[in-house]
Formats: C-alpha cells, sequence, structure tokens
C-alpha cells in the first residue's frame, strides 16, 4: 500500500502525527505509543537521516552556557572573511542572518543570559536519567558509553581561560576535574606529548551510533504500532476536531501533531500557530575516519582548535565547526576536510584519512540557545525543537515533556524540569 494510501485511510484513525523522524521526533513517537496513542510519524527523508545521522555523538551534559558570547562582536569580521574558520557567517547570508543575531546579542544581557543557563542546565542535568531510561526501555543500553570527556589545551597560556571555565562549571554544579598533562597521558596516551592537561567531566559520554540509535528506537516505536510516511508536509491547519495536514501525498488528519523536525520547523509552526519564530540553522560539518578505532577512549574536545574527536562504532568522528549559510546553500564540504588539518599535532602518529567521509547538517537554533517544547492551540499542538547543539543531549528528556504534555492529567515523574523557559510564547 501506498504512503498516500495509508494516510488516506489512517484520516480519521491518528492520535498524534510526528512531523520529523530525527531523534527527538523518534523518540517522542516512541514514548507517546507507550501511552497507548494510535502515532505516526511524516518526514521527506528517512528516519535518523537529517542532523541526527552526523551529529558528534557526544552526550554534552557540561555544555551549560549558551553557544555564543559577548565576544561574538569582534569576531564578527574573522566570520566573515575566513571560510575556514570554527564559526563562519556567509555574508551572502548576513542581511537574513542579522536580525538572529541582534536578539543572541540582546540575549547575552546578564538576566536573560542567567535564565538561559538555568534553562539549558535543568534539560542537561535530567538527560543522562532519561537516556538510561530509554535505552533500558529498547534493552540496548550498550549504544551509549558512560565513560565522560575531556576538553584538553595545547598552550600555557590557556591554563587561566581552563582554571575560569573550571571555576563556572563548578558554580552551575557540572562535575569536573582538572587533569594535569600526566593525567591525560595515562587515560589518552596516543593523544600528544604537547598537550598541557585538561578538564574531564565524568557525568557526560558518547553514542556509539547516532544512526543506529535512532533506528533502534524506530524499531521500538513500530513495535508499539507507531507507523512512518515518507511524505513532504507542505501545509497544515487547525480544525474542529484537531489538525489537518496538507502532504505532497494527500491529506492527514490527526488529534494532535507534534512539531520535531528541527530547523524546518518554523513554516509549520507560523502556519498552525500564526507565531513567527526566530529559527535559524547552524550548519554543522564531519569527517568521518573509518580506520581509526583505537585512538581514544572517549570523546575529546580541543580548547584552541574547537572542535570535537569521537570514537564510534565505525571510526572517529571530527565534528564541530559551525556555519551560518542559511537551508538552501550547497554544502561547503572543504570545511569538512578542515576538521582533518585542525586534528594535525594531538596526537604521535597523525589520523588516517583514507576511505573518510564528509557529511553537512543542520541545527535548529534560536537566539536565547533554549529549545521550543510547549503544548499550545488548547493541546492541538505540541511543539519539540530547536535545541541547538544539545538535540542529541537533551533528546530522551524531551520525550519525557511532551508524553507528559500530551496527557496533561498525568502526573510528572522523575524530576522534570519546569516548562516556562521553554515556552513558545516567550518569542
Amino acid at each position: 500500500m501506498s504512503d498516500s494510501l495509508m494516510a488516506n485511510n489512517l484520516t480519521n484513525q491518528t492520535d498524534i502525527a510526528v512531523v520529523g523522524a530525527g531523534i527527538i521526533g523518534v523518540a517522542c513517537a516512541l514514548q507517546l505509543a507507550r501511552q497507548g496513542r494510535r502515532v505516526v510519524i511524516i518526514d521527506q527523508q528517512a528516519p535518523g537521516m537529517g542532523a541526527s545521522f552526523g551529529n558528534a555523538g557526544h552526550l554534552a551534559t557540561e555544555q551549560v552556557f549558551p553557544i555564543a558570547d559577548g565576544s561574538i562582536l569582534k569576531r564578527l569580521p574573522g566570520m566573515l572573511m575566513d571560510p575556514m574558520g570554527p564559526l563562519r557567517l556567509d555574508w551572502k547570508y548576513l542581511p537574513r542572518a542579522l536580525p538572529w543575531f541582534m536578539r543572541l546579542l540582546l540575549n547575552l544581557r546578564p538576566a536573560p543570559y542567567q535564565r538561559t543557563v538555568t534553562g539549558i542546565r535543568a534539560l542537561n542535568e535530567t538527560s543522562l536519567g532519561a537516556w538510561q531510561r530509554l535505552l533500558q526501555s529498547i534493552s540496548r543500553p550498550e549504544l551509549l558509553k558512560e565513560d565522560g570527556s575531556l576538553l584538553v589545551f595545547e598552550r600555557h597560556a590557556s591554563y587561566a581561560a581552563i582554571q575560569a571555565l573550571q571555576a563556572r562549571m563548578r558554580q552551575q554544579q557540572v562535575p569536573v576535574e582538572l587533569w594535569s598533562a600526566q593525567g591525560v597521558q595515562a587515560m589518552a596516551p596516543q593523544l600528544s606529548e604537547q598537550i598541557k592537561g585538561g578538564l574531564f567531566f565524568a557525568q557526560t559520554g558518547h553514542f556509539i551510533d547516532p544512526y543506529q540509535l535512532v533506528c533502534e528506537l524506530m524499531e521500538a516505536a513500530k513495535a508499539h504500532g507507531v507507523q512512518f510516511f515518507r511524505q513532504r508536509v507542505e501545509d497544515a491547519q487547525l480544525t474542529e476536531h484537531g489538525v489537518s495536514l496538507q502532504t505532497d501525498q494527500g491529506c492527514l488528519n490527526a488529534s494532535q501533531v507534534l512539531i520535531a523536525c528541527g530547523a524546518h520547523s518554523a513554516r509549520l509552526t507560523h502556519a498552525l500557530t500564526g507565531k513567527k519564530v526566530p529559527l535559524d540553522t547552524e550548519r554543522g560539518y564531519h569527517l568521518m575516519l573509518p580506520h581509526e578505532h583505537e585512538r581514544l577512549p572517549f570523546a575529546v574536545t580541543s580548547l584552541e582548535r574547537k572542535f570535537i574527536m569521537t570514537p564510534m562504532a565505525a571510526g572517529l568522528r571530527l565534528a564541530g565547526t559551525v556555519e551560518f549559510a542559511g537551508l538552501d546553500r550547497p554544502p561547503n564540504m572543504a570545511r569538512a576536510w578542515q576538521l582533518h588539518r585542525l586534528s594535525q599535532g594531538l596526537f604521535r602518529r597523525d589520523l588516517n584519512a583514507e576511505s573518510a567521509t564528509p557529511w553537512m547538517g543542520f541545527r535548529p537554533s534560536l537566539p536565547d540557545s533554549l529549545p521550543i517544547i510547549d503544548r499550545v492551540c488548547a493541546g492541538k499542538v505540541l511543539l519539540a525543537f530547536g535545541h541547538q547543539h544539545l538535540g542529541l543531549t537533551q533528546a530522551a528528556v524531551t520525550a519525557e515533556l511532551i508524553a507528559q504534555m500530551a496527557s496533561p492529567h498525568r502526573a510528572a515523574s522523575h524530576g522534570l524540569p519546569a516548562l516556562p523557559p521553554y515556552r513558545l510564547d516567550r518569542f
């Protein structure tokens, strides 16, 4: 049966339509189906083939600060001029990006900045436990390695910055240890002797294959009756009994809709709520090295070089650059290959880039660095998008929050964070 015919047959049988088959949409669909809801997922790509396919794989519970700080103004000329810099703004995209950047700067004032830190921290503090519960529920806890992560530095001049960051982390109750050069060498002996030390974050970890993770959750969701339609949602409107979605293959009606399509969520949110969300995309790149399986015991980030290296089942993934160029411009894969050049000198022996594969994806980012997690339009519309660099980290706890909101009479559990910081009406 075609997707179109299936959608038409389900017109009056769907409780919740989830738009988006990334890690957040699939995790939410699974939790909703476990409540006995009839759930469908709609996406123009196969599950896990968007940003969830190529993220860094890092469970980044330590990252409780916004995506930018006040120094971004000083860095703006470099962002425009250096196509290979760690933070890149395409000058052709500058007119469209400026309003977003202005809102970003306004959110760096003390009061909104502290609200952001409080909001990120509330989600991150519950993220590890939520992932443990979710992976245990599908009998795949081995997909997450709870072995911590390390931020290294190479210059003596960086020591003061490392100490300051450690103090800020401790102020936010983030577990952190300062390691000496000898400590780094003992735990990651293949790293270069030029590394002067680092910060170790024990309550973090990494996923051995982010794409496999989505696929495993999708299989569990299907076992609970969730169906997947590969369609493009072109429009949406509220109806007397719920929501009507117009796709490229027909119409699907549901009692509720969950918008969880990442960087593509603004248009549908506006169509259903009338709210213009200031959502932009940070284009992230990775380079996958298939011949590097034994270099690192855990994820390692470089303070000076500003990228992360994560050991995975398929090799070593280098990731971490940010590019503001919108959804339409073609990827600049030279940025992905630049990651291999950045790695040179971090190891005793340079990494093997033979058969390496580059990738680019879209991170959905809001100017206050917080996601939208909400229930609006008399409960007909659920929202879960805008998690910026923390979509993977916060996916499991977001799914628990969405499941709670979909059934508002259910008692809260697991110490989930309160919702006001993530509501749509803050914009």
